[in-house]
């Protein structure tokens, strides 16, 4: 893992960033003003913004307590990790199945100045941090196999990130060169923002995002979120809402438009 220190003088204050604005919607303390300025902005033009990210959130809960329980997934591969906050990956993985293994990776340097608190681990598990770029699928998988068996079953993770890869070809690519090297049994879990499932206001907060802050955003429709799962099975109940994903208790949430799903290697 490269130095906090090295990273914390890359860290830019005056302009917003995604991690730290998440972070503020989340109710985190790892943000700097321009990311509340820029997070306000954004939440009066599209108010139900913290709703998504919080639903994004308890969106990873419930996948990871499945595959870690359910499915008996004991590695996973968390691409896009955002600041440390409550109930992360390797928590909650661990929680359930203690021997769980989990590779983070981000290449934002404000997380990896914060990267040390996602090292905690089970002593019967492992956790490790990647600064590394996820359109480089080959450069993660490779550093990836310090910590986790490539040969057997993996949860690749990639909540919220491929909406930041704005040419779709790209993105596939990189879908495929994570996914195409893993066995069977290997599972790809998405989240990603739409202007089909509601919430007035999300087109023009994208717009005011991509001229203020950084790195800019793009949405993308129910087909073409569908296409990143091109030859995996998609586990029920399908692309839906991430609200809506096996959620937790008898009454439906509300829906935010953020598609999620969870798709299975044959």
């Amino acid at each position: 893992m490269n130095d906090p220190r090295t990273a914390s003088a890359r860290i830019r204050s005056d302009i917003a960033h995604n991690a730290r604005v998440w972070n503020y919607w989340l109710g985190g303390r790892d943000n700097y003003p321009v990311d509340r300025v820029v997070g306000d902005r954004v939440t009066g033009m599209y108010p139900s913004i913290g709703e998504v990210a919080r639903a994004d959130r308890a969106f990873l809960g419930r996948v990871v307590r499945h595959l870690a329980g359910d499915v008996g997934i004991g590695q996973f591969l968390d691409i896009g990790t955002g600041l440390p906050t409550a109930d992360n990956t390797h928590e909650v993985a661990q929680h359930t199945a203690p021997d769980a293994r989990v590779v983070y990776v981000d290449n934002d340097p404000t997380v990896l100045a914060h990267a040390r608190s996602l090292l905690t681990s089970s002593p019967e598990g492992a956790t490790e941090y990647l600064d590394a770029d996820a359109r480089d699928p080959e450069r993660i998988l490779r550093a990836a196999e310090g910590t986790l068996d490539l040969r057997r079953p993996v949860a690749v993770m990639m909540l919220g990130i491929l909406n930041f890869v704005l040419d779709t070809d790209e993105a596939r690519s990189v879908v495929d060169g994570l996914m195409g090297p893993l066995p069977s049994g290997s599972h790809l879990v998405l989240t990603h923002p739409t202007l089909e499932l509601g919430g007035e206001g999300n087109e023009a907060a994208m717009s005011f995002w991509n001229k203020n802050a950084t790195p800019p955003i793009t949405a993308r429709s129910r087909p073409v979120f569908a296409s990143f799962f091109d030859g995996l099975d998609v586990l029920d109940p399908g692309i839906v809402s991430c609200a809506h994903w096996r959620p937790d208790g008898r009454l439906l949430p509300a829906p935010v438009a953020q598609f999620g799903a969870v798709g299975r290697k044959p």
